[in-house]
Order: C-alpha cells, then sequence, then structure tokens
C-alpha cells in the first residue's frame, strides 16, 4: 500500500507540474494573473505531495519491506534505523526522489515570497522551476522507480509496479544493505549537503532565465537571489568538504581528494558559483558584467546537471558513481537543450545586457575580480577537459585512457596560486580608477609584513621546494592584508564613534555583513590553503609487515605492533582491529586502533584508520592485512600529514564567514504615515 500510494503521489507531481508549467505560459501570453495564480499554486502543491512520496519510501525503508527492489537492495535488517533513512539517498532511485522533493521545497519556498514589483518574472520563475522538477520526475516514474516491487516468474526475477504474467510476490528474508563505504556519519550529511547546494542554484538561474524572456535589463533578480545563491554556495561546499573528510576516514589511501571524475562534478559547479558570486559585486556596485553574470549562471545550473549526469549515467568509472543506467542519454540531451536554449537567449538579449560603464583601469577591484573569473574558469577549463577525455579518448580509439591526479595538480597549481594572489591584492584596491602607484602605496606595509613568514619558513627547516616557500609566504600575505583591513575599519569606527577596538569591530562587522563576511571566507579559505601544502607537498608514507611487538619507522614517528583482536559486532558485522603504540622522537604519544570491517549483508570490506591528529601534523595508519594468529604478522601502511588539521579548522571558519555574510539584516522601522485632512 505505502509503495502504491508513494509512486501514486511521484505521478500526480508530475502532472501537477506540467500542468504548472502550461497554466503559466498560457497565463503570460494571455496576460490572465487567474491562470498564474494557479501555476503557482500548483508549483506550491509540489512539496506536500512529494513530501508523501518521501515519507513512503522512508516508511518502506526502516519497516524492511524487502518486496521493494529498491529496499531489498540499499537497507538490511542489521542497519540501525538512521541508516535506513539515509538509504533514501544510497542509490539511484532514492536519490532522484529526493532531489525532487529538494527542488519542489525550494521552488515552493520561492512562491512565498512577494510578487508586487517582479510579477512579470513570476510565469517564467514557475516554468523553469516546475521544468526542471518535472525532467527529474520522469527520470523517477519511467526509468528509475524507487517503488517497484519483485516478482518471481518461472525463469527469472522481474522489477515492476504491477505483476507480470504467472508472476508471484518475491520478498527475499533479508535485503543486501547499504554499501558499507556509505554508512560513515559523514556520508549520511554529504549528499544532503550537496543535493542542497545543487538545487539552491536552480533558483537563481530561474530567475536570470525570466529577466532574459521579459528583457528586463535592470540587476533586480541578482538582488532577489542573492541570499539564494549564497545559501546555494554554502551547501556545495559543506558538500565538497564533507565528501573530502569521507574520503579521508573510510577510504584509507591517506588523502582528501583523489581528482576522482564525481568529485570534479561537484567541483565544477562550485568554480563557476564562486565566479558568480564575485562578479555580480560588480553587477550592483558599478553597474557592469550584464553578460558575464547570464553565462556565469547558465555554467552553473548546467554543471549542477551535467554532475548529477556523470553521477547517475555510469559513463565514467568512480568509487563514488551510482551503476549505469539507461537514463545518461536523456541527461545529455536535457543538458543539451537547457545550455543551447539559455545561450541562445542571452545572444539574444546581448545588446539589452551592455553595461553603460566600462574598466577604467587595469588596477581597479573591478578589474582584478574580472582577473579572478578567468582564473576560476582556467581551473574549470582544466577541470573539465580531464573529466571528458576518457570519454572522447574511447569515442577516437576505441581505448578509455583516464586522467589521473598528476595531470590537474600542474594544470592547477599555478591558477590557485594566482587565486590566492588576488585574495590578498583585491581588497586594497580602489573602485572604478586605480593607479598601479596607488594601489601599490596600500601594498607597501602588507607586503614587507608577511616577508618575516619566509625566515619562519626557514627557521622550521623548510627550504625546498622553492614553491612551498612561495606558497607559504601567499599565505601569510593574504591572511596579514585580512588582518589589516579589520584592524583599519575597527580603527576608523572607534575614533569616529568613541568606541572601544572589540566593539567598534562588532558594529563593523554587523553592519557591513556582506563585505566582512567574505573577508572571513578569505580567511577560511588560507587556513585550508595551509593544510592542503602540507599534505600535498610534505606527505610521507611507508608500508611494511611487522610481527607482534616489531615496529615502522617515519621520520621522527614510529609505530609498534602490539596485538590484533576479531570479533563480530550486534550490527552485521566482523572486526579485525589492530592496537598500535605511537611514538615521537622515541616518546610514547598514544595508541591507534586501525581496523577492517567485513559487512555480512553486503558482504564487503570497509578500511577504518587509526588517526593521531593534532594541529601541527597526522599520523595516519592503516591495517592492510593480517594473519590469523596475530604473532604471524600483519601488514600496515603508515602516513605523516603535516598541517592537514588546518583543512578542517578552515572548513568551520568558512561555515561562519558564510553565516555572516548571509545573515538577514534587521529592516528600518518606518514611520507610521499620517493623513492630512484637508
Amino acid at each position: 500500500m505505502a509503495a502504491d500510494i508513494g509512486f501514486g503521489s511521484l505521478f500526480i507531481t508530475l502532472i501537477v507540474a506540467l500542468y504548472g508549467v502550461g497554466a503559466a505560459i498560457y497565463g503570460e501570453r494571455n496576460k490572465d494573473n487567474m491562470w498564474v495564480d494557479s501555476a503557482r499554486n500548483a508549483m506550491l502543491l509540489t512539496f506536500p505531495l512529494l513530501t508523501i512520496s518521501v515519507a513512503s519510501l522512508i516508511y518502506l525503508l526502516v519497516t524492511d519491506q524487502y518486496q521493494i527492489a529498491y529496499v531489498a537492495r540499499v537497507s538490511s535488517r542489521s542497519m540501525p534505523v538512521y541508516l535506513k533513512v539515509a538509504a533514501l539517498w544510497g542509490s539511484q532511485a532514492g536519490s532522484l526522489v529526493f532531489w525532487s522533493w529538494l527542488l519542489a521545497a525550494f521552488a515552493s519556498a520561492v512562491t512565498l515570497r512577494k510578487w508586487d514589483r517582479e510579477r512579470d518574472l513570476l510565469p517564467w520563475v514557475i516554468v523553469v522551476s516546475l521544468g526542471t522538477l518535472a525532467f527529474f520526475l520522469v527520470m523517477n516514474i519511467f526509468f528509475e522507480n524507487p517503488f517497484a516491487k519483485l516478482w518471481q516468474t518461472a525463469q527469472r526475477v522481474v522489477i515492476a509496479m504491477t505483476a507480470p504474467e504467472n508472476a508471484l510476490p518475491l520478498v527475499p528474508r533479508d535485503g543486501q544493505g547499504l554499501n558499507p563505504l556509505l554508512r560513515h556519519p559523514g556520508m549520511v550529511i554529504h549528499p544532503p549537503m550537496q543535493y542542497l547546494g545543487f538545487v539552491a542554484f536552480i533558483i537563481p538561474y530561474a530567475f536570470a532565465m525570466a529577466s532574459l524572456i521579459t528583457g528586463r535589463a535592470d540587476d533586480s533578480w541578482i538582488r532577489i537571489t542573492r541570499k539564494w545563491t549564497l545559501w546555494a554556495w554554502l551547501f556545495l561546499s559543506l558538500g565538497l568538504v564533507l565528501g573530502m573528510r569521507w574520503a579521508y576516514d573510510v577510504l584509507g589511501w591517506g588523502g582528501y581528494w583523489g581528482w576522482d571524475p564525481v568529485e570534479i562534478s561537484a567541483f565544477m559547479p562550485w568554480l563557476t558559483g564562486t565566479a558568480f558570486l564575485h562578479s555580480v559585486m560588480i553587477q550592483e556596485k558599478r553597474v557592469m558584467f550584464k553578460q558575464w553574470n547570464m553565462v556565469l549562471i547558465i555554467l552553473t545550473y548546467d554543471l549542477v546537471i551535467f554532475g548529477t549526469f556523470l553521477t547517475r549515467s555510469g559513463v565514467l568509472s568512480s568509487v563514488h558513481s551510482f551503476a549505469q543506467s539507461a537514463i545518461g542519454p536523456l541527461f545529455f540531451v536535457f543538458i543539451a537543450l537547457t545550455l543551447t536554449a539559455s545561450l541562445g537567449l542571452v545572444l539574444y538579449r546581448w545588446d539589452d545586457l551592455k553595461s553603460k560603464n566600462s574598466l577604467k583601469s587595469f588596477f581597479s577591484r573591478e578589474a582584478l575580480f574580472l582577473l579572478n573569473n578567468l582564473l576560476f574558469l582556467g581551473i574549470l577549463v582544466a577541470s573539465f577537459w580531464g573529466v571528458i577525455f576518457p570519454l572522447i579518448s574511447e569515442l577516437a580509439t576505441g581505448q578509455k585512457v583516464t586522467v589521473g591526479p598528476p595531470f590537474y595538480e600542474r594544470a592547477t597549481a599555478p591558477l590557485f596560486g594566482g587565486l590566492m594572489l588576488l585574495m590578498g591584492v583585491a581588497p586594497l584596491a580602489a573602485w572604478g580608477y586605480s593607479s598601479w602607484k596607488t594601489l601599490n602605496r596600500s601594498l607597501v606595509k602588507p607586503f614587507f609584513a608577511s616577508l618575516t613568514v619566509i625566515p619562519v619558513t626557514f627557521a622550521l627547516g623548510i627550504w625546498q621546494p622553492w614553491y612551498a616557500v612561495l606558497a607559504f609566504w601567499l599565505i601569510g600575505f593574504v591572511i596579514t592584508v585580512t588582518i589589516c583591513e579589520f584592524w583599519r575599519g575597527s580603527m576608523s569606527r572607534a575614533r569616529r564613534f568613541d568606541e572601544n577596538f572589540f566593539a567598534a569591530l562588532w558594529q563593523l562587522v554587523k553592519r557591513h555583513r556582506r563585505r566582512y563576511g567574505g573577508y572571513i571566507i578569505h580567511l577560511s579559505m588560507i587556513l585550508m590553503a595551509l593544510g592542503i601544502l602540507g599534505i600535498e607537498v610534505f606527505q610521507a608514507e611507508t608500508q611494511g609487515t611487522i610481527a607482534q611487538g616489531e615496529s615502522l619507522q617515519l621520520g621522527v614517528y614510529s609505530m609498534t605492533y602490539e596485538r590484533l583482536d576479531n570479533f563480530d559486532t550486534d550490527d552485521g558485522r566482523n572486526l579485525a582491529r589492530a592496537m598500535v603504540s605511537v611514538s615521537k622522537n622515541g616518546k610514547e604519544v598514544g595508541k591507534l586502533y586501525p581496523r577492517r570491517d567485513y559487512f555480512y549483508d553486503s558482504q564487503q570490506f570497509v578500511t577504518i584508520p587509526g588517526v593521531r591528529s593534532t594541529l601541527a601534523d597526522d599520523f595516519y595508519v592503516i591495517l592492510i592485512d593480517w594473519k590469523p594468529i596475530s604473532q604471524a604478522g600483519a601488514t600496515f601502511k603508515i602516513y605523516h600529514n603535516p598541517l592537514v588539521k588546518w583543512m578542517w579548522i578552515g572548513a568551520w571558519v568558512f561555515t561562519f564567514g558564510i553565516l555572516v555574510a548571509a545573515w538577514p539584516e534587521k529592516k528600518p522601522h518606518s514611520p507610521r504615515q499620517t493623513r492630512i485632512r484637508s
């Protein structure tokens, strides 16, 4: 019954979405607000309808309804309830339902705003939002149905909503269980954050398309969607960071980013979204880059769909991706159609989008922002080429040639360095006209102050490689500039309003949240860059098979194998857990418990490293293999990862910065109007 209700609700939502698209177009063409309001109500209705579908699927998962093919594939009796709920997005069909539900939530929320001034945009926002939703619902209903049941015929097992001829219901005793790699807490949170980021970017795209269709050349669509864009960027960023943490904790290869195709598919819309966030500030302040902003939001939207396509089509091999599916070609067609139509609209309105102002100086802040965006797009081009190269090579030669991390690192490292430099230079540049002489005056003090970083790195024994010393100086330079900006603004306010420094700082950030929230985000990126630099340049590793009581040496660290425990758990796992003691410079600093978990339901292993983490470094131990008798030996791989903890600290600072920038400001109370009697 729950499966029928869930599927029926999906189907009704598709009809409602298609009706909303049709009603919005009809109402706009005939200037009939009644039809537009009806379309608006249809968009509001999609969220409760899809909530019924999501609730039905969760009910089926939690109550172990294994006659449903999706439940049998992703759940098992040994899984705790929270993992059964997380199985909603644990495979392809469920994740598409979850995606549609989130999109319906965002689309419904945006219809609740007051549309008095932007009434002309409403029908086209509905068309774009519900059109996208309808596409995903078609995927679910006709190709990836999470409510389909298992049936047994004489020859084979069939998956269908209704019973085939001469078929009986099939109810397995237990399910296969969620992929063990996805049972980590980070993966419980990571997909929802990433999906929220993906889906939220559809709202500014819908407003941009509505603005193009109606011929409005103002920046009202940017002002309306500013918060949506910030929150979308926050969620997508958190999704990326949580994915990196998952890789570091579960995949057991000593790192957090492997330039995997699906990792890159989430990274690419983040690049264009970041460029868009910087660029819209220029349009708001200087009425420039209108054409540029339209292209950026279109790229972000289609890269979101492209990322979903890569994850679910199976065209690329990835630890993150789902199995191959027939929906791949349909995704490709949808991307091609939306990209072509969107860019066609931009070209049609190209002259209307021309900016009244132009760049007056190569050293102005808007020019530096433009250079910043070009660097982001340079990283995007390198990433996109690396992702699609295996497909191109297979089409051209019949062999799929993959592109490894060295390509991405060599291609993007100089571009990331340029972005870091601009983070320090751009805040010191003036809007409008700025000469090199003017900019140089602002740069002198922070530049010489940051040079103190170089002797510090030498004192710590870091002489080479040269680019590491340069990177440490860049980090110091950006931190110096950022602190100076807070100091200069706070001291100026303190003198003006006779406040103490901390009160002035609080009021400064409170009154200019977007600007200083951005500075906090810059600071967080630099902290993350510190962690990236440490692990990418200075990581060391070794591997060996040792008997009980023997040790492995790696730099100043030594690891001694003490024992191995092997036991079953109540949740259907067998754990092989080693205990090792870790010494630094001959002094014991703690014990670690690397292990390998075997999941009986899915018959798969998962490697869980043991990690000793400090601000200075991580000591990371992986249990590779072992003999049944501990004295016979076990194989370990150990890593020394300097500074990597600053990666995760930077992520917390980043979240704080976004909250500062996006936190709603109190609107000033307007004085009560009084009617004058004549």
